[in-house]
This record gives structure tokens, sequence and C-alpha cells, in this order.
């Protein structure tokens, strides 16, 4: 089986202390979760920040110390930005921070319902935020939610908006109005981009209670899985887990008891097309 990549999606811009009270915050919190997750088994690091307090922010100056704080901890690790935001940021700021070339950033795929709110990612924005991965020179990882997402991406491909070879691309599934993260839908997924987009590399983030049942099925496909605080907050149902580290070490774990290797960090930037 190939080298599995785990992300660890240590904060995201909706969780907080409430709900989870291990979340991270801080640059040093997160420089301090990213290297566990890295030595839990995490080649990718999933990276929102937050003001001191907790607020989301895609303030530039925040994303800096946050990469730095990293880069210093854990110079082995792959930093990947969101250019996502918190629901409702300003386009312009969800973009800015690519300015620091970061490995990687994500690119939304569409708009859509996201519980009460509305993710909107404009047709036109979606194609300067292309842009601005080949002008800085990152590598995006494209972000969809429902299997019409893989058309509209592929659709760039073609047009040669989006060239990054191979494409790496991130399912995320559960959020309340895009597609679950059930076993069927997520095999539907991927041989859907395999059938546009064959050269194609793929993982999975299941959101809240379809975190385990797709991250099962990524393991046996040659998937690959983003865990964390950003998509789910309990280890077992009713149980906040400790840290994002336990969340990588559990796919760690099962990866290994089916003999699924985890991907070193010159493997992970192979398979992702990196520069070492």
């Amino acid at each position: 089986m190939n080298p599995l990549i785990i992300t660890a999606a240590i904060t995201g811009a909706e969780t907080t202390r409430n709900s989870q009270p291990n979340l991270p915050i801080t640059p040093e919190e997160q420089a301090r979760a990213a290297k566990e997750c890295f030595e839990a088994g995490a080649r990718v690091v999933h990276l929102h920040v937050r003001n001191d307090d907790g607020s989301p922010t895609q303030n530039i100056d925040r994303f800096r110390e946050s990469i730095e704080a990293i880069r210093q901890a854990v110079p082995e690790m792959i930093v990947q930005i969101s250019t996502g935001g918190a629901v409702g940021e300003a386009f312009e700021k969800r973009l800015a921070p690519l300015s620091l070339k970061p490995d990687m950033g994500t690119l939304n795929a569409g708009t859509l319902n996201f519980g009460d709110d509305i993710f909107i990612n404009h047709p036109n924005d979606i194609i300067r935020l292309a842009e601005s991965f080949k002008q800085y020179g990152v590598v995006p990882e494209v972000e969809v939610y429902e299997s019409g997402m893989i058309d509209v991406v592929a659709r760039l491909v073609n047009k040669g908006i989006i060239t990054h070879e191979p494409l790496h691309m991130q399912f995320v599934l559960g959020v309340p109005g895009g597609m679950n993260g059930s076993p069927k839908n997520l095999m539907y997924m991927a041989a859907h981009l395999k059938e546009l987009i064959p050269t194609a590399t793929w993982a999975v983030a299941g959101i809240g209670r379809w975190h385990i049942p797709a991250s099962m099925v990524a393991l046996v496909t040659d998937g690959h899985i983003r865990v964390g605080f950003e998509d789910n907050i309990f280890y077992h149902k009713g149980i906040v887990a400790d840290s994002n580290a336990q969340l990588v070490a559990r796919i760690a774990r099962i990866a290994d008891e089916i003999g699924r290797p985890i991907a070193s960090p010159d493997q992970a930037r192979k398979i992702l097309a990196l520069p070492n």
C-alpha cells in the first residue's frame, strides 16, 4: 500500500475552548501541538490562526508568527495555511497570507451552506486565488465539499487555471450543507475524481461523527487522512480528546496494524510534489 500522509488540522476557525479546552491558540501553543503531531505521525499541519482572545483572524502578522514558530519547533513539518478563514471573512484577507510562501495552502472550490451561514467562493474569486498560488509558488490543496465541486476543479485544470501536477484534493465531508462522510459517498467521490483527473491524489477530512468512518475507508483505498480539532473534538463519543496528537496517533496505530506505512517527510513531499 502507498505511504499514508496524515494532516493535523490543529485549530480551525470554529472550534472554541468552551467545547475543546485543549485547543491550541497562540503561536507557541500551535508550534507545540505541531511538534507533538509530527512525532505521532503527521506530516502536514493545516493552519488557521487566532487572536489572543481566541477569535479567528486572517491577520498576516499572526500567520507569520505561527509559521515561524512551527518551522523552528519542527522544521520537517509541511505547513499548509487556510485561505478559507472564518465564514464571512473578506476575500482579500483570505488570500493575503499566501505572500508568506508557506509550503501549501487551501483552495476552496465552491460555495455552500455552512451550518447557519454561507461559505462564499465566487467563481471569479476561485480563479483569482488559483492565480495567487502560481504567483507565490505555493502548492494548492483543493478543498471540495460535495461531488459537483470535483467537476468544477476538472474544468479549471483543463483550462490551465489550476496547474500543479499532480493535483491534491481534500474531501471535506460532514459539514452541514455539504455531503456527509459515509463510506458510499467517499468511495464515489474518489472514483469520480480519478475518472476526471486520473493523476490526482486525495485525502479526506471527516467532520464530527464521520471522522472514523471516512478515515477507515481512506486507510484501505490509498487515500490520505486529515484529523484534528478543526474537524472533530472527541476521541470517543462524548469523550473530549486530550490533544491533536492523540487523534493522529490513533490513525497511525491503525495504519500500522493493517500494514500501511506512514509517509516519511521526504515521501510526503514527493507525493505532494513539493520541493525538498
